[in-house]
């Protein structure tokens, strides 16, 4: 409110300023208003002091525009916060008034802007003179002539609102429902008839709620006074509405169209009032209906307005108001109005006016409810006319002007482009001014259209009343289960019959005969949902005349066969695609889109009414049988359409095109038949033999079209009696004899399109019964309960036996190979999808299967074999138990034939599934049925003894069976791996193993000695035999046939072109297998009696396969035994001599392949050493020394071997070969275990001896003898000389070596580092030699790595050791300074001879020489270690020698030297120049050792350095020295400026003690050093380099402050 006031205030002050000059009293009481405003707080208190009013009346009265519109403005909103009383409304009112006659068009528009807020707020007026004072300025404004178009817009508006408001109060003034019925009256069309239906049924609906829920008890006749002011309007209204002058209201002229614009809002809006006030309705019956009357005459006397077309629109939908609203009310005045509307189509009226009245009637009759009431007042009622009848008779004759109009075509043409632009939501206007032909056409065309909706709609309406019928239980649903009612009794029932009967004819007579002139897509699909829904209301009423005339109407229009002209005329039609040209003009079925239209309305309509239709299905099926004909003809065409419509066509992908549309439709009625009464199903099923029958003998004395169009009557009949019956498997007891006698009647046929297509039929019915719910319940009950009820059992066996006898009969019976393999191939099916269901005819389908075995026929053969496996598969747990041995030999037989291979290859396959069957079925089965019968014995308390003996029996009895099943399966394995065809004997080899790896823990000791001793020994033994006495000769591959006479051979690889070659692959199968059965039953294999021995001559027929068999044995061989030890091992469950055994077979093995290294490959080399170090990885938990001795004696006896056989293999590849490679893979896995610690020396030194050594002399094999009895370290010397072949085998060593050494105990390694050290040093010095090489690298990284990770992190062991470690370490420190010696001094920073390299490698050998001086001073130097004072010194001295190759050198040589040269010399110079500085926190006892160690050597090289310069540049006079040589320089006088040491680094300095202490502040940081160099700095002071002068100059003045010297003052 606080902002309502602000604004309030702020217009007080713009009305005080405005009125400042000539209207001094406004604008002193607006001041006088403003002060009295601020003590107000809200809209209440200004309604009770009327200053606050009367300013702005005030300014209203002066007549000013600016003062007017303030004032109006002020006051609309005053009345908006109600911040007005009542009393002064009057007051208002006559304000109003004023304004309203002045000229200024905005004055006026806010005048009814305020009038418009005054009835919206509570001061809207509630006595006759105030109201009729408030419109009656809305109507002079609206009436003057001199008001502007939008002030007589907006009082046009004002003023309906004004009513609406009015009537409004009335209807809360009389307390009634506040609804109202719609939106104001007029139904818009909507894009389809039913649409516009099922909206005015829900409109209609709303409309019953509301006032039909009243009733006539609660009209009253008293009038509240907003009754009485609305009433006094009404009369008004009615009054200018008929030509009169209002009274009330005190105006003179209004247009008549005006009000009656408002009465028909009144009566379609506030239908509440009529019903319920009795006033209100005598002014309806009395005043309105005798007005509309009057302007419905057509006569013509009436002139003026009333014959205008927007007045003649408002008095018919006034009417059409009265008559859909209150006909029930109104029985005459309605039928007076509805017969005048009748009677105006047939009088010569124009066209316009005959339209409108359409468009009335048709709004009726798409009205559902409308419909209902009308013709329940006056059809139904014996003394009033048929106006329902009379209105659908008048459509229909305006239907059938369309045959008797001059321009019928045009006129039909224009009725579908309505149609179509009414379904795509275009809404059809009249041009009332157009009067050329064109528009003539389009007026009788929409005449006609809204005829043809109106039929529609009374047809949708018939069809909603038959299906609310329907919903109230008055009539029952065509799709019930129950038998149809034979007489309709239900209210709205008779009404259905009724209205059917009365406009049936005439609206099938106007529908049909626009369907058959119409093109139109849309007008198509609404009349055939006309028809759809008129023949399923004919249907549920059951009027049986009316369905059957509708139905016959309709097959008319779904096939067309076009007679011969039509045929040509498709045929040339420039449109018509190629393919259609050439269409054979016997089978021009030609479908257009009216036809498909058609046809999916004739299934919708079968599909409901498919329980009610009897002998009409006759005629339904010989249209469907002639669609069948089309869908599947390849010359069924279809006409072109507008692009609007698709084309129909036959795709050949077979999706989503309108003729698999058809089809899927055509299926679908069918299935539905699940869903009929069984008397229907009947009907349907006799229809179709009957049809089937007729075209059955007509085939063979028929030509060959007539044949044709047979054959496909009778596929579409016997593919139907197929969907009933999939669809009827629960009833197919009355059904099954005659389908199947049918079947066979027609396999009997001559013709094999007849044989083929019942032989289909036949599989297809077998397959559906026994997949049927009925068959199954049946076979189980009967199975669980065939002791205890003969009769089941007994119906099971003849059921299952009917089903399957037919396939017997015709395979032993027939003697075609045609229908013997279509026998097996239903056997299959049957097989395939129901097996599981058979129980008594396994025995015949078994023989029967034996019998194909043996057949000559492949085909035959192979469709048996695929039954065969269908039972292994699958239907093995259903078979009886005195069938399995039958169904073992049978697979036996397919196993052995010899007429295709991969039958029996795959026969072998299914005897796995047998014998899992076997074992775990079986053995299931058996526990169950012992617990069972425990629990029995529980509940019946039988005696103990006499249930153990019984369950005993059932137990052994069952073990029994299942060692016979087992036994016939490996003896029928057993024979099969004797085949001479090596896939056969191949596949049941892995077969016989694969069962017992898998299953051989379920078997029993006796089983495994008979599998032992009969099966699996003798087979090795036979395949062994025959893979050494069989032929070595080549084969040649099958005959694939001649060119050039010379025959073609298929190719076999190499690996198999012998018969010996092939049984080694059998062979190496064996071998296979046994590895397989050791590794998983091994500890239960040992406790057999006799193993011991199979063990042994395992071991010695491995060892012979090794050494005298092929490749692919000798690997077979070494995985049969590696695999058993290595599996086991690790469990614990080998005992150590089986280990041992292994070793002295892989020795013995590979100490022969020494002598005679022919035959034993180097592939079969590679697996044993994999194998050892696989094995040794397991199993080293066994391992003693003297094992492990063995096991290294064996890898270095092999790397020895390697070395002399490959010596030239790496000049001719380029890598190691393979053996060695396998070397190199398995070290990491020979490191000795922690028992094992003592053997770290022997396998180190054993690596060590393929380094390169410094001595020329081969005695490798006396030091291993002293390695293999002691654990002393070697001697300087010992190793051997690698030649130059072998070099990539020493460099893949070393990582490995270094790697192995890291892993070794501490204690373990002072053995071995000397020897290490010395070795990497070997190979690092092998740069000089091959500077290009990889050995020196690998080796120096090796060597960091050591000294990094862990020289510096070996502490002295405590104990008796402790002086054994110290020398040790001395011993080790000694190797490492002479590795760097020898190295760096000798072989790094110097110009080797290299190939062209590139500079990344250059840059590369650069960085590596780098990271060595990095290394040293950084990580061994500069950390804390144990390294000897005189190590210190020869590492310092080694790197001062390194540093002194550029100053050493001559000038001429200096010139020469390479970039890298100098700079890694001084490196190495800056590296002394950190050892002897002093950085903060970084200080020990070691570091101070070895700064002062390095500054009397970098002081003693620093002073030859600046010496040497100094003398050089006085030899060269006038030249210049080297850039190398200036660059020294400068470099030292730049680090002997930063260079700080520390005291006790000054204190090892050649000075006397005051210099030694110095003069510095700083006790830590001295530069004492400078003092050394300073006579020779001084020299320096006449240097001809600046560079040099300047350094020198700042370094004479870090001596003076280090003595503490200053410079006087001037």
């Amino acid at each position: 409110m606080a902002a309502f006031m602000t604004v309030l205030e702020s217009d007080l002050r713009a009305l005080s300023a405005e009125a400042r000059r000539r209207y001094p009293a406004v604008k002193d009481a607006a001041e006088h208003a403003i002060l009295k405003l601020r003590s107000m707080s809200s809209p209440s208190e200004i309604a009770h002091n009327d200053d606050i009013l009367r300013i702005f009346v005030m300014a209203c009265e002066a007549k000013n525009v600016k003062l007017s519109v303030i004032g109006l403005s002020c006051l609309q909103k005053l009345i908006s916060h109600d911040a007005i009383a009542p009393s002064a409304l009057k007051e208002i009112l006559s304000t109003l008034k004023e304004h309203g006659e002045m000229a200024d068009e905005s004055i006026q528009l806010k005048t009814l802007q305020t009038i418009l807020i005054i009835f919206q707020s509570r001061l809207q007026p509630d006595n006759e003179e105030n109201m009729a004072h408030a419109l009656g300025i809305c109507i002079r404004l609206l009436e003057h002539n001199r008001s502007s178009d939008s002030v007589r817009n907006t009082a046009a508006a004002t003023f309906r609102q004004a009513v609406a408001l009015i009537f409004d109060n009335v209807v809360s003034g009389e307390s009634l429902p506040v609804g109202k019925f719609g939106s104001g009256g007029y139904i818009s069309r909507t894009n389809s008839v039913t649409s516009d239906v099922n909206r005015n049924i829900k409109r209609l609906e709303m409309l019953e709620l509301e006032v039909i829920s009243g009733g006539p008890s609660l009209m009253r006749e008293t009038l509240t006074k907003p009754g009485k002011l609305g009433l006094c309007l009404l009369e008004d209204l009615t009054t200018v509405a008929a030509g009169g002058s209002a009274i009330w209201l005190r105006v003179g002229s209004v247009q008549r169209s005006f009000a009656l614009d408002l009465l028909e809002f009144i009566l379609s809006n506030y239908v509440v009032l009529f019903r319920t006030l009795i006033p209100f309705q005598q002014v309806l019956r009395h005043q309105i209906c005798s007005l509309l009357m009057t302007s419905l005459r057509t006569n013509s006397e009436i002139e003026g307005e009333a014959e205008e077309p927007y007045f003649r629109r408002l008095v018919l939908r006034s009417v059409a108001h009265i008559i859909r609203l209150y006909s029930s009310s109104l029985i005459t005045e309605s039928e007076v109005f509805l017969s005048m509307l009748v009677r105006v189509i047939a009088l010569d009226l124009p066209l316009w006016h005959r339209i409108l009245v359409l468009e009335v009637l048709r709004g009726f009759c798409v009205e559902a409810r409308t419909l209902r009431i009308l013709f329940q007042n006056f059809d139904l009622h014996p003394n009033n006319s048929n106006v329902v009848e009379g209105m659908v008779k008048a459509l229909a004759r305006v239907v059938s002007t369309v045959q008797y109009l001059e321009t019928g075509e045009e006129s039909l043409a224009a009725v579908a482009g309505m149609f179509s632009s009414k379904a795509k939501g275009i809404e059809w206007s009249l041009d009332t001014d157009a009067s050329n032909a064109t528009v003539l056409v389009a007026s009788e065309a929409h005449a006609i259209t809204l005829a043809i909706e109106g039929l529609l709609g009374v047809v949708f309406a018939v069809a909603t009343l038959t299906d609310e019928a329907v919903d109230d239980g008055e009539l029952e649903s065509p799709r019930c289960d129950t038998d149809p009612a034979t007489k309709c009794t239900g209210i709205t029932a008779t009404l259905c019959v009724s209205i059917v009967d009365s406009t049936w004819l005439t609206i099938l007579d106007a529908l049909s005969l626009i369907l058959m002139k119409s093109q139109g897509e849309a007008i198509i699909l609404e009349i055939l949902k006309g028809y759809q829904a008129f023949t399923q209301a004919c249907g549920v009423i059951r009027a049986v005349e009316p369905l059957n005339s509708f139905l016959a109407s309709l097959c008319k229009f779904t096939i067309y066969i076009p007679n011969e002209a039509e045929k040509r005329s498709v045929m040339m039609s420039p449109s018509s695609k190629r393919a259609e040209q050439l269409v054979d003009q016997r089978e021009g079925i030609v479908l257009t889109p009216k036809n498909v239209q058609a046809l999916r309305t004739l299934f919708n309509i079968a599909h409901r009414l498919q329980n009610v239709l009897g002998p009409s299905w006759v005629l339904v099926l010989e249209t469907l049988s002639a669609l069948d004909r089309a869908i599947h003809s390849p010359h069924a065409t279809a006409q072109e359409v507008s692009t609007a419509v698709p084309k129909l066509t036959k795709d050949s992908s077979g999706q989503y095109s309108d003729f698999n549309i058809l089809s899927s439709l055509n299926s679908q009625l069918f299935e539905s038949s699940a869903l009929m009464h069984v008397s229907a199903v009947q009907s349907l099923l006799s229809a179709l033999r009957q049809l089937s029958c007729q075209c059955m003998a007509a085939t063979l004395s028929s030509n060959g079209q007539t044949s044709n169009h047979k054959l496909g009557s009778i596929s579409f009949s016997v593919d139907r009696i197929l969907l009933i019956l999939t669809n009827n498997l629960h009833r197919v007891e009355p059904l099954w004899g005659d389908i199947v006698g049918h079947f066979l009647e027609l396999a009997d046929s001559p013709n094999p399109q007849l044989q083929t297509m019942a032989l289909d039929a036949l599989d297809k019915s077998i397959c559906a019964v026994l997949g049927s719910n009925q068959f199954q319940e049946n076979a189980l009950s009967s199975s669980v309960d065939a002791s205890n009820n003969l009769i089941g059992e007994s119906k099971l066996r003849s059921l299952e036996c009917a089903v399957i006898s037919p396939l017997n009969d015709l395979y032993s019976l027939s003697q075609s190979s045609e229908v013997r393999a279509a026998s097996l191939k239903i056997l299959l099916h049957v097989l395939e999808r129901h097996g599981e269901k058979l129980h008594y005819s396994w025995p015949n389908i078994l023989e029967m299967l034996r019998s194909v075995a043996h057949a000559s026929e492949k085909d035959l053969i192979a469709l048996g074999f695929q039954s065969l496996r269908v039972i292994m598969n699958d239907g093995l747990p259903n078979i009886p138990a005195h069938c399995l041995h039958e169904c073992i030999d049978v697979a036996g037989a397919y196993s052995a034939q010899k007429t295709e291979l991969n039958i029996s290859l795959t026969a072998v396959g299914l005897l796995w599934t047998a014998i899992d069957f076997i074992v775990k079925t079986i053995m299931q089965r058996t526990q169950e049925e012992l617990e069972t019968d425990l629990r029995d014995h529980e509940t019946r308390e039988e005696p103990t003894g006499s249930n153990d003996k019984v369950t005993n029996v059932t137990f052994s009895s069952d073990t029994v069976q299942r060692d016979r099943l087992l036994v016939s399966v490996f003896s029928l394995l057993h024979k099969l791996g004797a085949d001479e065809r090596p896939e056969v004997r191949n596949s049941a080899i892995r077969m016989l193993f694969q069962t017992l790896g898998s299953h051989g823990q379920k078997l029993s000791e006796r089983m495994w000695e008979d599998c032992l001793w009969n099966y699996v020994f003798p087979t090795l033994d036979h395949a062994s035999h025959l893979a050494a006495t069989s032929s070595k000769d080549e084969w040649q591959g099958k005959e694939l046939g001649t060119r050039k006479g010379i025959a073609v051979h298929m190719l076999i690889h190499h690996s198999r072109n012998t018969a010996q070659k092939q049984w080694d692959e059998t062979l190496a199968l064996v071998l296979g297998g046994i590895a397989r059965i050791l590794r998983s039953s091994f500890p239960f294999l040992r406790s057999l009696r006799n193993f011991q021995s199979g063990w042994e001559s395992l071991l010695v027929f491995v060892k012979n396969s090794i050494l005298n068999g092929s490749k692919e044995v000798a690997l077979a061989a070494i995985n049969c035994l590696q695999s058993t030890v290595v599996s086991h091992s690790s469990k614990g469950n080998l005992p150590i001599t089986y280990i041992k055994s292994v070793l002295d077979i892989y020795e013995d093995v590979l100490q022969k392949s020494e002598n005679s290294s022919d035959h034993v490959t180097g592939k079969v080399k590679q697996e044993i050493l994999h194998g050892l170090g696989e094995l040794y990885s397991q199993a080293q938990g066994m391992f003693d020394n003297d094992m492990y001795k063995k096991l290294i004696l064996v890898v270095d006896s092999t790397i020895r071997e390697a070395k002399i056989t490959n010596i030239t293999f790496e000049a001719d590849y380029g890598h190691v070969p393979p053996v060695q490679r396998t070397i190199l893979e398995i070290l990491p896995l020979l490191r000795p275990a922690a028992h094992l610690s003592s053997m770290w020396i022997l396998l180190l030194v054993t690596l060590l001896h393929y380094l390169p050594a410094d001595d020329p002399v081969d005695d490798r094999e006396d030091d291993r003898e002293g390695v293999r009895n002691s654990n002393h370290t070697l001697n300087n010397g010992e190793g051997l000389i690698l030649n130059n072949t072998n070099s990539l085998f020493a460099e893949k060593l070393v990582p490995v070596l270094v790697d192995l050494f890291l892993q070794a105990p501490v204690e373990e390694k002072y053995n071995v580092f000397p020897n290490l050290i010395r070795s990497l040093g070997r190979c690092m010095t092998t740069r000089r030699d091959d500077p290009d090489g990889t050995l020196w690298r690998l080796a120096v990284e090796g060597f960091h790595r050591i000294l990094i990770a862990d020289v510096r992190k070996l502490k002295p062991v405590s104990g008796t050791d402790l002086t054994n470690t110290r020398s040790s370490r001395i011993q080790v420190w000694k190797e490492v300074a002479d590795v760097y010696d020898l190295f760096l001094v000798g072989h790094c920073g110097r110009a080797l001879p290299s190939n062209a390299l590139s500079a990344t490698a250059h840059q590369t050998t650069e960085s590596l020489e780098m990271n060595i001086l990095d290394v040293l001073g950084d990580e061994i130097l500069r950390s804390d270690t144990d390294i000897p004072l005189d190590i210190l010194q020869r590492l310092i001295s080694t790197l001062d020698r390194c540093a002194s190759r550029t100053c050493c050198l001559p000038l001429e040589t200096v010139e020469l030297m390479p970039s890298h040269c100098s700079r890694f010399s001084l490196t190495c110079l800056k590296k002394i120049f950190s050892l002897s500085s002093y950085e903060m926190g970084d200080w020990n006892l070691s570091r101070s050792e070895v700064s002062k160690i390095s500054i009397m050597t970098l002081m003693s090289r620093c002073d030859f350095i600046l010496g040497k310069f100094l003398t050089d540049e006085n030899d060269l006079g006038g030249r210049s020295l080297p850039p190398a040589r200036v660059e020294e320089v400068t470099f030292v006088l730049e680090e002997l400026d930063r260079l700080v040491i520390h005291p006790e680094t000054a204190s090892a300095l050649p000075l006397h003690t005051h210099l030694k202490e110095g003069v510095s502040k700083d006790t830590l940081k001295r530069r004492s050093h400078l003092l050394l160099l300073f006579p020779s700095l001084c020299e320096l002071v006449m240097s001809r380099e600046s560079k040099v002068r300047e350094l020198v100059q700042v370094l004479l003045r870090l001596i003076a402050a280090e003595l503490g010297l200053q410079k006087l003052s001037t």
